[in-house]
């Protein structure tokens, strides 16, 4: 294996233990860093709402009792439920625009329900995740991402001069600009190491300055108890969902399917970051993240506070530390569930002045916005994709602005649902994605019993393919071999366990720019195809037998990629052709 290929810098495995005292304290960094998102995330959608302080409390108390113990969930991995790696969790900030919409025009009851129903679908999604990649594409959740941070900015920036009665004027803006300018100095400028804690450092400092002008209330931190739980406080669930249930319904929907791609981009970014040896991605890694991630919503809702997700802070945290010990993503979950135990430090957290607290969600929603624009870039920019994400974010950012038919919705179901732009926007490009799958060159499908006669039934299936596309004789001839070379990969593969149920195999094939994309979808469980051909440097790794199987795949396909999943497997293959 080459040198570029080797992870020197990963110090501890997921499955490796490192020494007690380097757990703990890498744990400690950790938590540290963790519960000022979580709770200041809650504690600007409430006050924003106009919520009274006791739920400002409880959200605190939820937030970091329901984050810690799916971090640890995430961690540990209990059977189809969590990554086996150190994935954090804490309150989401893609929540932020549905959750205020939610609680001012329906109240924190129906809040609840809301998230609650809409965790289910992230379950499925978890469960079905090969099959709705088609649909949630990269331009889909980029694009939402993007309109998420367009949707919050309005009212994250009346927050800046959220201040109390007879505060001097230059207080707001000093502290707010005081926050971001030392948040962003030092994700700029700042080092590595001190990039992590920059958003505690500006929030500490935008405090300091805020306290000079009397915004800073120490009373409710002296008066909150060191230990305790704030009970009484529960906004409890509404069970009778009346028209504004059903109009915000989807949009709840459509944020907790994008908070999920969020987390299966997390899911694949930390499996680079905590092995020393590349490897292809892992589907089933990402379904128990979805379905870790799935709990935590489920457990956010039913206690009344915001839903959570992965935090991309856990791949920073991997690579500057090296550690992707599960043991400590263990310690950090129960570091922070411990901490929703202590009062005293939630209320530290809640008396952050609320221009302070709009600043450092200012950044946040900013550094989200440019991500989301990343991923619609990074899949590449056809004019297909360019005018799915240009007309998505418009129409969305023109329907929550009221700047498109504002007089003509009313109040009732269309306002509630069209009146948010996130909703609008996705469903725009949801619809778009649709109709462009649905109007692609159609796949020809071919079903396979994984026995002496598959190979033959390939072979012509794929002749019939190329003689229509009025393809040469090496195109054709290549598409042959590669075809044959992934079956018999695919057929070669061996299970953990015995299954003497016969196997059966779908190929799918369509034509592609430059070629044309093969697709093997078959319920086996194996060795990943992209590792054996990453692999094929240590021929030790690779049975002799499959060795030219994997040598002639790797040489005549343009591309090779193989996801698994609970379940199922999907073979990817790229062949170019030529009339």
């Amino acid at each position: 294996m080459a040198a570029s290929e080797i992870n020197e810098h990963v110090r501890y495995e997921p499955s490796e233990s490192p020494p007690t005292p380097i757990a703990v304290g890498a744990a400690a960094q950790a938590t540290i860093l963790m519960i000022t998102p979580v709770v200041l995330t809650v504690v600007i959608v409430l006050r924003i709402a106009d919520q009274p302080q006791e739920l400002i409390v409880w959200g605190a108390f939820g937030a970091l009792l329901v984050s810690g113990l799916t971090t640890i969930l995430q961690a540990a991995g209990v059977g189809r439920f969590g990554s086996g790696h150190v994935l954090l969790m804490g309150t989401s900030g893609a929540f932020i625009a549905v959750c205020i919409a939610a609680l001012s025009t329906a109240g924190p009851a129906t809040m609840a329900s809301l998230i609650v129903v809409s965790s289910l679908f992230q379950f499925l999604l978890a469960y079905r995740l090969s099959v709705l990649r088609r649909i949630f594409t990269p331009v889909v959740t980029g694009t939402v991402i993007m309109l998420i941070a367009a949707t919050v900015f309005p009212v994250v920036f009346d927050s800046l001069t959220d201040v109390p009665e007879g505060t001097h004027g230059a207080g707001a803006p000093l502290a707010a600009g005081i926050t971001i300018l030392i948040v962003t100095g030092l994700v700029i400028r700042g080092p590595a190491k001190l990039r992590l804690w920059s958003p505690i450092i500006g929030i500490i400092a935008g405090s300091a300055v805020g306290a000079t002008f009397g915004m800073y209330d120490v009373q409710p931190i002296l008066d909150a108890p060191w230990f305790g739980v704030p009970f009484g406080s529960w906004p409890g669930l509404d069970l009778t969902p009346d028209h504004k249930f059903w109009a915000l319904l989807p949009a709840f929907v459509i944020v907790t399917l994008v908070g999920a791609i969020e987390t299966i981009g997390d899911g694949v970014a930390i499996q680079r970051v905590s092995q020393r040896r590349r490897q292809a991605t892992d589907f089933r890694v990402v379904q128990g993240a979805l379905n870790a991630d799935g709990t935590g919503n489920l457990l956010s809702g039913l206690a009344g506070t915001l839903p959570n997700t992965t935090y991309s802070t856990s791949i920073s945290l991997a690579e500057v530390t090296g550690i992707g010990s599960r043991r400590v993503g263990i310690y950090i979950g129960a570091l922070i569930a411990a901490t929703a135990f202590f009062p005293k430090v939630a209320a530290l957290i809640i008396a952050i002045p609320t221009p302070v607290a709009a600043a450092y969600i200012t950044v946040l929603l900013g550094l989200l916005f440019v991500q989301g624009m990343k991923i619609v870039i990074q899949d590449g920019v056809d004019h297909r994709k360019a005018t799915v994400a240009g007309v998505a974010f418009w129409l969305g950012t023109g329907f929550q602005n009221q700047w498109i038919f504002g007089d003509m919705l009313g109040e009732g179901f269309l306002a509630v649902l069209l009146g948010n732009g996130m909703t609008s926007g996705a469903i725009v490009a949801v619809a778009m994605v649709a109709f462009l799958e649905l109007t692609s060159a159609r796949r020809r499908k071919l079903v396979l019993n994984m026995d002496e006669e598959a190979l033959p039934k390939l072979r012509e299936f794929l002749s019939q393919f190329a003689s229509r596309a009025g393809w040469n004789e090496e195109s054709t001839h290549r598409l042959a071999l590669v075809g044959e070379e992934t079956l018999h990969s695919i057929a070669s593969e061996t299970d953990d366990e015995e299954d003497s149920r016969p196997r059966r195999l779908m190929v799918k094939i369509r034509h592609a720019t430059g070629g044309a994309e093969l697709e093997f979808v078959s319920g086996h469980q194996g060795d990943n195809l992209e590792d054996q051909l990453t692999y094929l440097q240590e021929p030790s790794d690779v049975p002799e037998v499959r060795e030219i199987s994997f040598r002639l795949l790797r040489h005549y396909a343009s591309s090779v990629r193989h996801q698994k999943y609970h379940g199922i497997d999907v073979v990817s293959v790229d062949v170019a052709g030529s009339r």
